[in-house]
């Protein structure tokens, strides 16, 4: 009976995460209350409040829901990455890519973070916790940048901090404009050329770091305003 009661709650949540996200898409984020989430669902707004503690909270297990698989690759590539940095990189932009095309429910919740949502208000706390995460995992995409610099994968003389700013607006940049119009082109099919590209420019002129400037530049650990997930690497939000 236990087990029952369990499944339930995961499949009442679940029906909460499917309706917040179409109501989401349609309406916008600002325009959408959580009675309506619940009428949505066919339940009461007590329900909403039992697995939700506000629609902030709700926002987010509907974005952690869409990108957790992304999230675990992710992970296991950052402990292997010592090995071939540039690789890693390759192979974690392609993957989010073509995870976005090939996800209707992470283009739905991209769509919805880039186009249907403000972060302030009731969300500005999901906009702390996103930036501390994002900064996070840039500091980890910076750190694989300098990795690859030190394996000659890349010019001795990156600006990983740069370059790494620069692969997170590459990608943010196709994602956001994708799903303004996903029949536009294929993006599974472009995505490898996409990653190659940019990685053929980073090799042949990166931003580099000037000799005077080296003793003085900080890890992005220490300068975590200068890394901005990619987030979007592992992040829809």
């Amino acid at each position: 009976m236990a087990r029952k009661t369990r499944e339930e709650a995961l499949a009442t949540r679940e029906r909460l995460l499917d309706a917040a996200q179409a109501l989401f898409r349609e309406r916008g984020v600002t325009r959408t209350s959580l009675a309506q989430v619940a009428t949505a669902a066919g339940m009461t707004r007590g329900a909403v409040y039992w697995h939700f503690k506000d629609k902030s909270d709700l926002f987010r297990a509907m974005c952690d829901r869409a990108t957790l698989p992304l999230d675990a690759t992710f992970d296991q590539a950052v402990k292997t990455a010592c090995s071939d940095p540039l690789g890693t990189l390759r192979t974690l932009s392609i993957g989010a890519l073509e995870q976005l095309a090939n996800d209707a429910r992470a283009q739905n919740v991209f769509e919805i973070v880039f186009h249907k949502s403000e972060l302030v208000d009731e969300l500005a706390g999901h906009a702390t916790a996103h930036k501390q995460e994002r900064c996070a995992c840039l500091a980890q995409i910076e750190d694989m940048m300098r990795h690859a610099a030190s394996a000659g994968q890349l010019p001795a003389d990156l600006d990983a901090a740069l370059a790494t700013q620069a692969l997170h607006a590459y990608m943010v940049g196709i994602m956001h404009e994708w799903v303004l119009d996903p029949t536009a082109y294929d993006l599974a099919a472009a995505a490898t050329a996409f990653i190659d590209l940019f990685l053929a420019g980073l090799a042949a002129n990166p931003p580099r770091v000037a000799r005077d400037a080296d003793a003085a530049h900080a890890p992005a650990a220490v300068t975590a305003g200068r890394a901005p997930h990619v987030s979007h690497l592992r992040k829809a939000t």
